[in-house]
């Protein structure tokens, strides 16, 4: 028997139905009972139609199962991050560059688990395996993956990054302009743990940017385009002079990518003589040479000194001006108002060192008149070596001269020193060979080199890849490939956001979508699971990062 539904006069009716076969074999059925209207049953009489013949049938009424809810998982950072990682066409890209008949695991897949890793809840390499536990990764078996197998696929990228950087640089160039392409190029530290030594070991002791003093590390430069995206990386060692960087990385960035212009803009430590002439005798592919616009380190400004002399500038706004040296453009920016402060910052630690190096000496002349006073003795090269350090520390030591004649302490403000330091002062100086961008542009283009400045931001505080626990070279390599990847995820889903006029950045974006979760319960027997109910707000999050919404059938 079985309930049958049918209408009549714009209303729904049910029946009890058996089937039965006629006297000719034919499967029949016939009605046995009326049960009324379908909108005209309560809840309650259907409970207790059912109640009534489980009695009579002499079978007992269950009582519901308590629910079992499992820990529930995110979806929306790895929905969205697989979303961008196939669209790029970095999922068949990197499976090209591994391919090996070798390996018994899928290489791309485990890398790509370690890159979302560090955008979602960057941790260790074993913490990742703790990560996956909280995480669905669409499309992905993950629950067999070992540590073991992390490092193996870490050591697959190492060992083939020429293939990678090739095939990146075939995926990337829909996304830059050919015609015109201002390179960004920088270099930061990244500290590294362990003492003991290796064999070609990229741990050295360098001058930190992280912390003061020098420190164990390695350097990571980037190139990147003006839009912000990530075009190259390189690891070196921990004490590598940075000008020795900037060649290399550009050679290799402009193999890659034949862009028939480059307009390359690089900070302070980047610039020496050399490198500006061999940038010079560069050729590309259309037979010129790159461009550069290069910023003079302060501790080069007394070379520039006579030029800038020549210049006059507004005192009361910021005004660029220009002017040449050897043949070569120089641009200089001023602000008087960063030009004040900084005097003021300069004067105010001046007055501080003076008013410390009269106390010394009125302590001495004090001595000398017979007037004691309590405590150790002092004495005029015990004078000298205090201040001098005072001196050394404050990092002035081109503005008091320390002396010590006829062994006595005395000191001496080199007025004109101080006087050449302030007219420098809030003044920002380039170095160009671009004739056909007005000095206005070739200012802004430099202060957008900032936004590399923020890029490795985000790779320390957000991705943190500092610092490394990894002691083998190979793996420091690797492990920085994997953070200039989670970069490049990262500057995407900035471009895309921007491009809509989206209010969210890419930390509040992610934030969102870290609510958006599978949650399973089971009861009585049965499993259900289902994703959370979408905002509006993350509704609109996928229409800007142009991914479709994730459902339970896609994962």
């Amino acid at each position: 028997m079985y309930i049958r539904a049918s209408r009549s006069g714009g209303h729904t009716y049910l029946r009890l139905v058996e089937s039965y076969r006629d006297e000719n074999g034919r499967v029949r059925q016939r009605q046995i009972a009326q049960l009324g209207r379908a909108d005209q049953l309560e809840e309650d009489q259907v409970e207790g139609l059912i109640r009534s013949l489980r009695r009579l049938t002499g079978r007992e009424m269950p009582e519901p199962g308590t629910p079992e809810f499992e820990a529930a998982q995110e979806v929306g950072g790895p929905w969205v991050l697989t979303e961008l990682w196939r669209s790029l066409g970095l999922e068949e890209g990197l499976k090209r560059a591994l391919r090996s008949s070798r390996r018994g695991f899928d290489a791309e897949a485990l890398l790509r688990v370690m890159i979302f890793n560090r955008l979602c809840d960057p941790d260790s390499k074993l913490g990742v395996l703790r990560w996956l536990e909280t995480v669905v990764m669409p499309g992905m078996d993950t629950k067999g993956i070992t540590h073991q197998q992390l490092l193996r696929a870490m050591d697959a990228l190492e060992s083939r990054l020429d293939r990678f950087r090739c095939a990146m640089g075939r995926l990337l160039r829909p996304l830059i302009d050919q015609e015109l392409s201002v390179c960004f190029y920088d270099l930061t530290t990244i500290r590294v743990h362990g003492e003991a030594e290796l064999d070609e070991d990229i741990r050295r002791y360098g001058r930190s940017k992280d912390v003061h003093g020098p420190a164990r590390q390695c350097l990571l430069g980037v190139v990147q385009t003006a839009d912000g995206l990530p075009l190259d990386f390189e690891v070196f060692e921990g004490n590598t002079a940075e000008v020795r960087t900037l060649l290399p990385m550009l050679r290799r960035t402009l193999g890659n990518y034949p862009i028939r212009r480059v307009v390359l803009v690089a900070d302070r430590g980047l610039l020496s003589l050399d490198n500006v002439a061999e940038l010079e005798a560069l050729e590309l592919e259309s037979g010129q040479s790159p461009e550069f616009i290069l910023a003079v380190p302060a501790g080069r400004y007394n070379d520039f000194q006579e030029a800038v002399g020549t210049l006059s500038f507004e005192t009361d706004r910021p005004s660029v001006r220009e002017t040449r040296l050897d043949g070569r453009r120089v641009v200089v920016a001023h602000d008087p108002d960063a030009a004040s402060a900084r005097a003021e910052r300069r004067r105010r630690k001046l007055d501080e060192l003076v008013a410390y190096g009269e106390r010394l000496a009125e302590k001495l002349n004090r001595q000398d008149e017979g007037l004691t006073e309590r405590g150790r003795r002092a004495s005029d090269r015990g004078a000298y070596t205090r201040f001098s350090k005072a001196v050394l520390e404050a990092e002035f030591s081109r503005f008091i001269q320390a002396e010590l004649h006829a062994e006595r302490f005395s000191f001496t403000v080199k007025e004109e020193a101080l006087a050449r330091a302030e007219r420098l002062d809030g003044k920002l100086i380039l170095l160009t060979n671009v004739e056909d961008l007005d000095a206005e542009t070739v200012v802004a283009r430099y202060k957008a080199l900032a936004d590399i400045e923020r890029g490795f931001r985000v790779l320390k505080r957000d991705i943190e890849i500092a610092p490394v626990y990894h002691r083998l070279p190979k793996r420091i390599r690797a492990h920085a490939a994997i953070c200039f990847l989670a970069l490049l995820l990262h500057r995407v889903m900035r471009m895309r956001l921007k491009a809509n006029d989206s209010p969210l950045s890419v930390e509040r974006a992610m934030e969102q979508l870290r609510r958006i979760q599978r949650h399973r319960v089971s009861v009585d027997e049965k499993r259900l699971s289902g994703l959370t109910t979408f905002t509006t707000e993350q509704l609109q999050l996928f229409e800007h990062l142009g991914v479709e919404k994730p459902t339970e059938a896609a994962l």
